[in-house]
C-alpha cells in the first residue's frame, strides 16, 4: 500500500487563510483490476475579512457552498447587509450604473406616498356610495372598485407603446400625473354623491391608463442601470423595493384614514401633498435614470456636445439636461433637425430621387426648410443611420453660418466631414455606453424607396 499526500492550495481576498491538508490513502491497483476506486477529496478553507469570517467548501457536484463561522460585528451592520443582500442587486454599487441609489430612494417614497393616498381614495369612494367604512375595510375593497371603466383606460393607453419606447421617463412622469388625477376624482367624490358612478368610473379610466403607462416604461428604465447583463436581478429588487413601501404607505394611509384623515377636510389638505410628493419623487427618479437608447432629443444633445467640444457626453453625463415635458424642442447646435414628418409633406418627389442619386448608400434624407431641418428616415434605418444623418444636418448649418449665405455645395461638404468624423464618433458613442444598434422616434414616419 503507498500513502501520497496531497495538498489543496486556495487563496483568498479576505485578511485571513488556513490551509487544510487531507491525508489520502490510494490502494496499489492488483493485477486483474480494471479502475481505481474514486476518491472523493474534501477541499474546504477560511476566509476572514474585518470582524467576519467564513468557511467556503466545494461540494462533490462542484457547487460552493458558503457558511458563517463567526460575525463580530454589531448588529446594525448584520442588518444593513441583509437589507442590501434582499432589495439591492447582487454585486452592488459595481453591478450597477450610475445613479441607482438616487433612483431606488425616490422610487420607495414615491410608492409610500402612492400607496396612503390609494387608502384615502378608496375610503372616500365608499363613503361616496353610502358605505361608512373602516380604514381597514376601504384597503380590502379598493381591488373591487379598480375595475370596469379601468379597463378601458388600458386599451386606449396600450396604442401609445412606441412613444413611450422614445420617452420612457416623459410617459412614466405622465403616468403618474393620471393616477394622481384618477385617485384626486376619487377623494372628492363624496362631495357630490348623486355623479358617484361617473366620478369614480373617470378616476378609474384615469388609473387605468396610468397602469399601462407605467407598467410599459419600467423594463427601459431597470435596463439603462443593467451594468452586467443582470436585467432579471434589477427587476426582481426592484420590484420588492416597491412591495415593501407599498405595505409601508398602506399603514401609513390607514393610520391617517383614522386620525387626520377622518373628516373631508382632512383628505383636502393632505391628498394634496401625498399627491406633490409622489409627483417629485417620480420626476427625481427619471432625472436619476441613464436611458442609453437613441431618441430624437438625445440624439441632437449627443451632436451639439460632439460639435462643440469635440467629445461625446455619456448617458450619466445627459440625464440631467433632458427635457422631461417638452423633449420636441429642437437644438440650434445640432441642426434644428426635426424627425418624423410625413414624406408627403416634406419632399417633392423629383427632390427626393434626386438625393437617392447623389447619396445612394444613404438610409435618411434631408430637407432644409426655414425655420428647421427635416430629417426622414428608411423603414429599416438604425441608430447610426440617424448619427450620420444628423451630423450632416449640422455640419451643414454650421458651414451656412460661416459662409453666410447658401451654398450650392454645402451639402456635400458636410457629408464629406460626416464621413471623416463619424468613425471614431460611433467609436466613442459605443465605449460611453450607447446602444447604436436602433433609433427610437416614437411614432415618426419613416419611408421605403
Amino acid at each position: 500500500m503507498v500513502k501520497i499526500l496531497f495538498f489543496s492550495f486556495i487563496w483568498a481576498c479576505g485578511f485571513g487563510k488556513q490551509i487544510k491538508q487531507e491525508k489520502v490513502r490510494m490502494l496499489k491497483k492488483k493485477p486483474g483490476e480494471d479502475k481505481a476506486p474514486k476518491v472523493q477529496v474534501s477541499v474546504y478553507w477560511f476566509e476572514t475579512s474585518g470582524s467576519v469570517s467564513r468557511r467556503y467548501e466545494f461540494e462533490p457536484g462542484g457547487y460552493l457552498s458558503v457558511k458563517l463561522v463567526n460575525d463580530s460585528r454589531p448588529v446594525y451592520h448584520r442588518v444593513v447587509e441583509s437589507f442590501l443582500n434582499k432589495f439591492f442587486p447582487s454585486g452592488y454599487p459595481y453591478s450597477v450604473n450610475e445613479g441607482y441609489l438616487r433612483y431606488t430612494q425616490f422610487r420607495a417614497l414615491q410608492h409610500l406616498s402612492s400607496a396612503a393616498l390609494s387608502v384615502l381614495s378608496t375610503q372616500s369612494l365608499l363613503f361616496a356610495a353610502g358605505l361608512r367604512p373602516t380604514p381597514a375595510q376601504a384597503t380590502a375593497v379598493g381591488w373591487i372598485l379598480k375595475d370596469g371603466m379601468q379597463h378601458m383606460g388600458k386599451l386606449i393607453c396600450s396604442n401609445l407603446g412606441a412613444r413611450m419606447d422614445s420617452e420612457p421617463k416623459r410617459w412614466r412622469i405622465l403616468a403618474d400625473v393620471l393616477y394622481d388625477l384618477g385617485t384626486g376624482l376619487e377623494v372628492l367624490s363624496p362631495l357630490c354623491p348623486h355623479l358617484f358612478l361617473e366620478v369614480a368610473g373617470l378616476g378609474n379610466f384615469a388609473k387605468g391608463m396610468a397602469v399601462v403607462a407605467a407598467r410599459a416604461t419600467r423594463l427601459p428604465i431597470y435596463s439603462s442601470f443593467a451594468k452586467e447583463g443582470n436585467l432579471s436581478d434589477l427587476y426582481a429588487k426592484g420590484e420588492a423595493i416597491s412591495t415593501l413601501f407599498n405595505v409601508v404607505g398602506i399603514g401609513v394611509g390607514i393610520q391617517l384614514a383614522s386620525t387626520l384623515c377622518s373628516s373631508m377636510q382632512g383628505k383636502l389638505v393632505v391628498g394634496p401633498l401625498l399627491s406633490a410628493v409622489h409627483v417629485y419623487s417620480v420626476v427625481e427618479e427619471m432625472r436619476a435614470a441613464p436611458v442609453n437608447t437613441l431618441n430624437p432629443q438625445r440624439t441632437a444633445m449627443i451632436v451639439a456636445d460632439f460639435l462643440k467640444t469635440g467629445k461625446v457626453p455619456s448617458p450619466a453625463d445627459l440625464r440631467y439636461r433632458e427635457d422631461l415635458l417638452f423633449p420636441g424642442r429642437l437644438i440650434e447646435d445640432a441642426g434644428h433637425v426635426k424627425v418624423g414628418r410625413a414624406l408627403h409633406k416634406v419632399v417633392k418627389p423629383s427632390k427626393l430621387h434626386e438625393w437617392n442619386e447623389i447619396f445612394p448608400e444613404e438610409k435618411f434624407v434631408l430637407s432644409h426648410g426655414n425655420k428647421w431641418t427635416d430629417m426622414l428616415l428608411e423603414h429599416n434605418a438604425t441608430g447610426e443611420d440617424a448619427l450620420r444623418g444628423w451630423l450632416v444636418a449640422a455640419y451643414a448649418a454650421s458651414m451656412q453660418k460661416s459662409f453666410h449665405e447658401p451654398s450650392a455645395n454645402v451639402m456635400q461638404d458636410a457629408y464629406d466631414k460626416m464621413n471623416s468624423m463619424f468613425t471614431p464618433f460611433l467609436s466613442e458613442l459605443r465605449v460611453k455606453g450607447w446602444h447604436t444598434d436602433r433609433f427610437l422616434d416614437g411614432t415618426g414616419s419613416r419611408f421605403a424607396f
